[in-house]
């Protein structure tokens, strides 16, 4: 069965991008060595990447596709014209997508981008893990880590790290 994680910085005020979808704030972290809780680390075992349509605009009006290698799904209702490959678009709902991902066992899967549809996940128990970094950056507003759901729930803390430049790494476990 599939582990379902997530992983995703934060700024110290509670938001993953500024108003105007920036990440400026987070980027002035890109040459810091996070170690054991990197990136790099954290993706080697993911062979499924799952996210919102947000989150799938936003990479490819900012980058080149980053993940050839791995299975990705975009969760949407609208279709994905001239998608790069091995993209899939997931329109059947978080219920069955869940079902789905449980199903598979080639793999961890990573619920990337926004916090929007990392909650639909927790709200169904579908997230096991979260790997959180806080940044020491006060931006002042923009797109919350969580959307208000009123769903109220205490997952476990099983691991702090303290990094350099007061950067705190935090990894929840759910269920």
């Amino acid at each position: 069965m599939a582990r379902i994680r997530g992983f995703i910085a934060s700024s110290l005020d509670g938001f993953i991008a500024t108003r105007d979808g920036k990440l400026d704030w987070l980027t002035k972290y890109d040459d810091m060595d996070f170690g054991e809780v990197g990136y790099d680390r954290f993706i080697a075992p993911i062979r499924t990447i799952v996210m919102g349509r947000a989150t799938y605009d936003w990479i490819l009006a900012n980058a080149d596709w980053p993940y050839t290698e791995r299975r990705s799904i975009v969760v949407t209702s609208r279709p994905l014209p001239q998608a790069p490959a091995g993209v899939e678009v997931w329109s059947r709902g978080v219920d069955a997508l869940v079902a789905d991902l449980r199903a598979r066992d080639d793999g961890d899967v990573w619920m990337a981008g926004g916090g929007a549809l990392q909650m639909a996940f927790i709200e169904r128990s579908g997230l096991d893990e979260l790997d959180l970094t806080i940044v020491p950056e006060l931006i002042g507003g923009g797109v919350p880590l969580f959307p208000p759901t009123g769903m109220a729930l205490s997952p476990q803390l099983v691991a702090v790290t303290p990094l350099p430049r007061s950067v705190v790494h935090l990894r929840y476990r759910f269920g």
